[in-house]
C-alpha cells in the first residue's frame, strides 16, 4: 500500500506554483520602481549641477545604511514571516518614493535625496533579502540554478523597464512627477505579495533563530564566494557612480542617452541571467567566477577607447558578466546554506560588498571631478585582475595542500 506522505498534493504543489508566480510578479514591478528611483535620483544630481561628486555621495549614503543594515535585516528574514517583511518593505518604499517627489518640489534637491536614500536603502535590504531568501521555499522541487535564474532574469527585464521608462520620464516630466510615477510600482509589487502564502522554514521548530554556524560550516567556500560577490557588487555600483557622468560629460549625450546605456546593462543582464544552466555545466563554479570576474575588467578596461555605440555595447556586455556572476553566487550559497540560516548568511555577504562599495564610493567622490570617468573604470579594472588573479592563487594553493596531504597519507 503506497505511503500516502509520499504521494504528492495536488493542492500544494499548485499553491506553491502560484506563490513563486506572485514572487515573479512582485520582483519584476518592484526592480521597475527600484531601479527607477536610483536612475532618476542619479541623473536629477547631475542635471542640477551637483556632479559625479554627488551621486558617489548619493550611493555611498546609500551603502552605509546597507552596511550597518545588512545583518540585522538577514537575522530578522530569518526570524519572521519572509513574506510579510516584503509586504511591509514594499509599502514604506512607496511612501518614502512618493514622500521624495513631493520634497523635490520645495526642498534642496542633494539634501532630499541623501535623506530619502537613508531611509529607501533600509527597506530595499529588507525587500531584496527577505524576497530572494523565499526562493529556496517557494521554488522547491525545482532546480536551484533554474529558479534563481529566472528570478534574475524578471528582476533584470523590470531593470530594463525601468531604464527605458526612466529615460523617457526624465526626459518628458519634472523629476518630481517622474519619481511619484516610479513609485506607484512598489505598490503593484506590494498587491503581488498578498496572495502568496509560500510554505517557509525561517525559523527552528522551537521558535529561535538557529545560530549561523550551527546551520553550515563556515569554510573558504563561503569566503571564496563573498569575495566574488564583493568585486561584482562594487563594478556594479560603480557603473551607477559615474554611468550618469560618462554619458553627460565624457560622451556628450542627453537623458535619453543615459536610458539606452542603462537598457543595455539590462538587456545584458537579461542574457546574462540565462547564460547560468548552460555554462554551469560546462564548467565548474571557480573557474566560471575567475571568468566573470576576468571578463569585467577587460570591459571596464576598454572603455577608456570606446565611443558610442561601441561603448553601449562594452555597458551590455558588463551587463552580461555582472548578472551571471550574481546568478551564480546565489546558487552557491543556497547550495551550501540552510533554509533557516539564508538570511543572514546572505547579510554577511552584502556587507562584503558594500564595504569593498563604500571604498570605491570614497575615492569616486574625492577624485570624481577631477579624472574622466573611463580612468576610474580602468582603474577599478586593474583592481579586478589583480583580486581574480589572489583568488585563483589561493585555489591552487588549497588544491596542492589537498594533494599534499592525500599523498603524504598514502605512504604512510
Amino acid at each position: 500500500m503506497p505511503n500516502p506522505a509520499l504521494i504528492p498534493c495536488p493542492k500544494r504543489a499548485i499553491r506553491r506554483s502560484r506563490s513563486f508566480t506572485c514572487l515573479l510578479a512582485s520582483t519584476f514591478s518592484a526592480a521597475v520602481a527600484r531601479n527607477g528611483y536610483f536612475i532618476a535620483s542619479a541623473w536629477i544630481l547631475v542635471e542640477a549641477g551637483h556632479g559625479s561628486a554627488a551621486v558617489a555621495v548619493f550611493l555611498a549614503v546609500v551603502s552605509a545604511t546597507e552596511l550597518v543594515a545588512s545583518p540585522v535585516v538577514g537575522m530578522a528574514a530569518d526570524r519572521f514571516d519572509r513574506r510579510r517583511l516584503n509586504l511591509v518593505a514594499d509599502l514604506t518604499r512607496f511612501a518614502v518614493a512618493l514622500g521624495t517627489a513631493l520634497a523635490l518640489l520645495y526642498l534642496d534637491v542633494f539634501l532630499t535625496i541623501c535623506v530619502s536614500a537613508i531611509l529607501f536603502s533600509l527597506c530595499d535590504r529588507v525587500a531584496l533579502t527577505a524576497s530572494q531568501s523565499m526562493i529556496p521555499a517557494v521554488a522547491r522541487h525545482r532546480s536551484l540554478a533554474a529558479s534563481n535564474s529566472l528570478v534574475f532574469f524578471v528582476m533584470q527585464f523590470g531593470n530594463l523597464g525601468a531604464a527605458l521608462l526612466s529615460g523617457i520620464l526624465l526626459h518628458e516630466c519634472p523629476p518630481a512627477l517622474t519619481v511619484a510615477i516610479l513609485s506607484g510600482f512598489f505598490l503593484i509589487s506590494a498587491c503581488f505579495l498578498v496572495p502568496m502564502r509560500p510554505e517557509q522554514a525561517s525559523v527552528s521548530g522551537n521558535g529561535v533563530a538557529a545560530p549561523i554556524a550551527a546551520a553550515h560550516k563556515i569554510d573558504l567556500r563561503l569566503l571564496r564566494i563573498c569575495a566574488v560577490y564583493a568585486f561584482l557588487y562594487a563594478s556594479a555600483v560603480l557603473v551607477s557612480v559615474l554611468g550618469a557622468s560618462f554619458v553627460f560629460e565624457e560622451q556628450g549625450g542627453s537623458a535619453v542617452d543615459f536610458g539606452r546605456l542603462e537598457a543595455m546593462w539590462s538587456a545584458g543582464s537579461i542574457l546574462g541571467a540565462v547564460l547560468l544552466v548552460p555554462l554551469g555545466r560546462a564548467t565548474n563554479t571557480s573557474a566560471l567566477h575567475l571568468m566573470i570576474l576576468g571578463g569585467t575588467a577587460v570591459m571596464l578596461m576598454a572603455l577608456k577607447l570606446l565611443y558610442a555605440p561601441w561603448a553601449l555595447i562594452a555597458f551590455a556586455a558588463l551587463g552580461i558578466l555582472y548578472n551571471l556572476g550574481r546568478v551564480s553566487v546565489e546558487v552557491s550559497v543556497q547550495s551550501i546554506v540552510s533554509d533557516n540560516a539564508l538570511g543572514r548568511a546572505k547579510g554577511i555577504m552584502h556587507s562584503a560588498g558594500v564595504a569593498l562599495g563604500l571604498v570605491v564610493f570614497g575615492i569616486t567622490a574625492v577624485v570624481g571631478d577631477k579624472i574622466n570617468p573611463s580612468t576610474i573604470f580602468f582603474g577599478f579594472g586593474v583592481v579586478l585582475v589583480i583580486g581574480a588573479s589572489v583568488l585563483n592563487a589561493s585555489a591552487i594553493l588549497r588544491q596542492g595542500e589537498k594533494g599534499g596531504s592525500k599523498t603524504w597519507k598514502s605512504k604512510r
